[in-house]
């Protein structure tokens, strides 16, 4: 995120003072300025995790007459915590029941948020997203990358196999990120000051007429594919709308500053949502639309950015600019987390096409990091030669490529995830930010630049 040039230097553990966002007005803008590397901060214990609870003879059942193959291991699920107010109750259908037991994991509640399709593999949340593993929907698509340009209001078009710039959309008034809708037939260009969303069909590549929305800096979308949530960072709010028309269903005032990026729980019941200037965690139930427990992070003004979970859904990582590297925490109890040191500027977080590793991009240094999902280490660090600024991106469909932009560079890097190497350095428009790779593997998008499932 990081839209402001009013921004200062990280505060010291001494003085604890919180950013806030900037007002609005028509002539505000909101230019990104390079974060300094930040002092190392504390490493609070990390929380307890529950214990776990056996199947019952029902799941096991359920399992193997739905997918056996799919039957190897947990995915962790949503649990009542003191922190967390109580959701209302539920009585689904014994189909809905059946359903939902087949594909919890061992710490999940038998059900799955109403019209949500149900993990492939209990044990890893990404198996859809293996190598090729492409739905019909987008198998036609032409292999893209499009990139966001914040500061010249246009959307660079580029072909990943020759590396060169084909086509440059002139869209709203800073766009921030390039979103793949639930159905994954259409990309959302979030034009943030513009207060529009600018529709891409990724068959031709070309844009649709602007729908107003206001204040859309990121976008997400429930798991049953029925609503769209704006992340309105000015406006305090989360907007519920309806995922195909945009209409407005219901607004939820966030109560803090620069709501920013978010993530889902592995049965959909609720998401955490990170706000950057004010260095709280939101945790959401998905079908109230209701903000059910709140956190600030303890580090002196902190910045929490992107945020992901792990493959098997017992672990959350939030990238933190200002203290350098990945908050860990158990979404369902939602308790106190812990902090591994990445990189200055830690940002963005990316899953591998095998859901072994986690890259991290240190934008505060120019390199990537690389966490080891089986273990919760750092296995190695990438270095782009002569620098960089790594943000925002995603994996290509063959798992062979990350790319990223160059936030402060206005360039684009594809990098080698075997090595890490550079592969290319592209030039773009100023201010590149939430990049696309489009097409990717999966069966439905829940948003920012590619969180499938």
């Amino acid at each position: 995120m990081n839209r402001t040039t009013h921004r200062t230097a990280p505060v010291p553990p001494t003085a604890p003072v919180r950013h806030t966002a900037p007002a609005r007005s028509a002539t505000s803008v909101r230019h990104p300025a390079p974060a300094p590397a930040a002092p190392a901060g504390p490493d609070p214990a990390r929380p307890a995790h529950r214990p776990r609870r056996p199947y019952a003879a029902v799941l096991l059942a359920a399992c193997a007459m739905l997918a056996p193959a799919a039957c190897k291991g947990p995915i962790g699920g949503h649990a009542s915590a003191a922190t967390v107010a109580p959701a209302p109750t539920r009585t689904p259908t014994a189909t809905a029941t059946a359903t939902a037991t087949a594909t919890a994991g061992l710490d999940a509640a038998p059900d799955l948020l109403p019209g949500m399709p149900p993990p492939l593999n209990p044990h890893d949340l990404y198996a859809a997203d293996r190598p090729g593993a492409l739905s019909p929907v987008v198998r036609g698509f032409p292999s893209r990358i499009y990139v966001p340009n914040t500061l010249s209001d246009t959307v660079t078009v580029i072909d990943p196999k020759t590396y060169k710039v084909i086509s440059t959309l002139h869209v709203g008034h800073e766009p921030q990120h390039v979103v793949p809708s639930w159905d994954l037939k259409t990309l959302w260009v979030n034009n943030d000051l513009g207060n529009s969303l600018t529709p891409i069909d990724p068959a031709t590549g070309r844009a649709g007429r602007p729908v107003p929305v206001h204040d859309p800096y990121n976008l997400y979308f429930t798991p049953d594919g029925k609503y769209a949530v704006v992340m309105a960072s000015q406006d305090r709010q989360l907007v519920f709308r309806d995922a195909h028309t945009m209409r407005v269903v219901k607004t939820v005032p966030a109560g803090c500053n620069g709501v920013n990026h978010a993530d889902f729980s592995p049965d959909g019941r609720y998401f955490i949502v990170s706000c950057e200037f004010s260095g709280d965690l939101l945790k959401v139930d998905t079908a109230r639309m209701a903000i059910v427990a709140r956190q600030k992070l303890p580090y002196p003004g902190s910045m929490p950015q992107d945020v992901k979970i792990s493959p098997d859904g017992r672990t959350w990582y939030v990238a933190d600019m200002t203290a350098g590297g990945l908050w860990e925490l158990n979404g369902d109890t939602f308790g106190r987390p812990r902090l591994l040191h990445t990189g200055a500027g830690a940002h963005g977080l990316y899953v591998s096409r095998d859901s072994r590793l986690l890259y991290v991009t240190n934008r505060g240094e120019g390199s990537i990091s690389l966490l080891d999902f089986a273990t919760g280490k750092l296995v190695g660090k990438w270095h782009i030669p002569h620098g960089g600024s790594p943000d925002m991106g995603g994996v290509s469909a063959d798992g062979k490529v990350l790319w990223l932009s160059g936030r402060y560079n206005s360039e684009v890097y594809a990098i080698d995830t075997r090595n890490g190497r550079l592969l290319a350095r592209i030039k773009v428009g100023h201010g590149p930010h939430g990049l696309c790779v489009y097409p990717q593997p999966g069966r439905y998008s829940l948003g920012h630049t590619g969180v499938f499932r």
